[in-house]
């Protein structure tokens, strides 16, 4: 593979190192003789093919042509050649150097359009992936806005208003999941294009728990969170829209994946460098086979039979890294999984205390 460098550089690069070694060849000329001299500048000819583009290769190619010529094969100091072994030798370098660079372009010209066509390849099935996940994951909350839409207009002489707030409620929720889908893809995007810049400000801890235990509650009606609020955690300087994100993805996580009447816990702590957030249940835990997959792009447990996308865990890990930290999943001893958020934080003196 070529090296990037700008053309120049690679222009500099290439001639320094024929002459380098012509250099070091020169000096040992009467020991090696000048037929080694020829398999050495072959063989710089020959790694300068793999380094760099054609034209500063070719330019190598005829550069130490040249110097074998003048420097090394005698007559020496002129370009004349008296024997026709000698001729024949430097005909045979000149093409082989000639050769040798052509192959090897055409060689990195095949696996570069191979590895195109593989990645093209990988984009249309992420693509493919991408959409047979959003055809039922934004068709479901549509559905049931639109059902219950039509149902509240056709029939709402006929509804109590017990009923038409069952239907909003329904309305809220598929709306609360579509919004969910939409931020997540919108997301992804910001990872993959590189825009993600944390903006740092003062936060209470506790305060994006609790933001975040408010959003997934219609959807943790079968399960239990808990979360103890520590009123001595000091504030804490991170992007609060970032820890709110991976805290989010990693409970809907545990809500989506875990069965009916599963405990999820909420944990967090510090240090004076360090914040510490463990999101962990007591469901069936991960395969270990499967552990280190978890985090990739569209990528879902073989046993998972409930929907989503397969971003949640990939757009924790990308925001947890562009907070500068780290996120480990580990099976716990009994039964269940636990992921633990390190962030490198600022700690404040002043602590919070929630005013009862």
């Amino acid at each position: 593979m070529a090296l990037k460098l700008s053309r120049t550089e690679q222009y500099v690069i290439s001639v320094s190192l024929t002459l380098l070694a012509c250099f070091a060849s020169y000096l040992f000329k009467d020991i090696i003789g000048y037929r080694i001299v020829a398999l050495i500048l072959l063989l710089v000819v020959s790694i300068s093919a793999i380094l760099f583009d054609i034209f500063p290769v070719l330019l190598t190619a005829l550069l130490s042509a040249i110097i074998l010529n003048f420097l090394f094969i005698p007559p020496t100091f002129t370009f004349n050649i008296d024997s026709a072994e000698d001729i024949l030798l430097f005909l045979m370098y000149f093409v082989i150097a000639l050769i040798n660079t052509v192959l090897t372009f055409k060689i990195r010209q095949f696996e570069r359009k191979r590895r195109d066509e593989e990645e093209k390849g990988k984009t249309i099935e992420l693509y493919n992936t991408l959409l047979n996940s959003l055809s039922h994951e934004l068709r479901t909350p549509i559905s049931t806005i639109i059902g219950a839409i039509d149902t509240i207009a056709d029939q709402n002489a006929k509804l109590s208003e017990i009923n038409k707030f069952e239907l909003y409620k329904e309305i809220e929720i598929a709306g609360y999941r579509l919004n969910r889908q939409v931020e997540n893809l919108l997301s992804m995007s910001r990872l993959e294009a590189g825009t993600i810049k944390p903006s740092y400000d003062w936060w209470d801890i506790n305060e994006i728990v609790f933001t975040v235990l408010k959003e997934n509650i219609a959807d943790a009606s079968d399960h239990t969170i808990l979360f103890e609020p520590n009123d001595s955690l000091p504030l804490i300087k991170i992007d609060g829209g970032f820890l709110e994100m991976i805290l989010h993805n990693l409970v809907h996580n545990a809500i989506q994946h875990t069965p009916k009447n599963t405990t999820i816990i909420i944990a967090v702590d510090w240090s004076t460098i360090e914040l510490l957030i463990s999101v962990s249940d007591n469901g069936p835990g991960f395969p270990k086979a499967q552990m280190d997959l978890v985090f990739d792009k569209f990528y879902k447990l073989n046993s998972t039979v409930t929907g989503g996308t397969g971003l949640g865990l990939s757009i924790v890990k990308g925001f947890t890294e562009a907070l500068k930290g780290k996120i480990i999943l580990r099976n716990l001893k009994c039964t269940g999984a636990s992921f633990t958020v390190k962030i490198p934080v600022e700690i404040s003196d002043i602590h919070y205390f929630d005013n009862e």
